[in-house]
């Protein structure tokens, strides 16, 4: 299966009616595994900053995330393994993988827990096949 496959069939599937507003795999490395249409464009020190954050949880709560130049109040997660984001009425969900990142951006009327759901699901599949 290709990446390309597991953002569009995985990610951006429906929960209770509602879909992620972008999702993303990210090599550790920053480099763009797969994306959908709508992901944002980021760049390699917003990856370093998560990466970063995943070795020293924490490292994000008093800037804050970013992605695409959007930043995000970092919320609640599991120090290396989640971080969680919000922004308004919507929100970011990375979750780390043995080789990458696993990134869903949702806007209401999906639920921060749908997101979250969502991408943890995938990262845990991958992380037990060695990705």
């Amino acid at each position: 299966m290709s990446w390309q496959t597991y953002v569009d069939d995985h990610l951006l599937c429906e929960v209770d009616g509602q879909t992620l507003t972008a999702a993303a795999i990210v090599g550790h490395d920053g480099s763009v595994w797969a994306q959908s249409a709508t992901f944002p464009a980021i760049n390699p020190e917003e990856v370093a900053g998560i990466m970063t954050d995943f070795a020293q949880p924490g490292h994000l709560a008093p800037t804050g995330l970013f992605l695409g130049g959007t930043k995000y109040m970092v919320i609640q997660g599991e120090p290396g393994a989640v971080i969680r984001g919000k922004k308004g009425s919507g929100g970011v969900c990375v979750k780390k993988t043995v080789m990458a990142l696993i990134i869903g951006i949702y806007q209401e009327p999906m639920a921060p827990g749908q997101c979250n759901m969502v991408v943890e699901r995938l990262g845990d599949y991958l992380i037990d096949q060695g990705f």
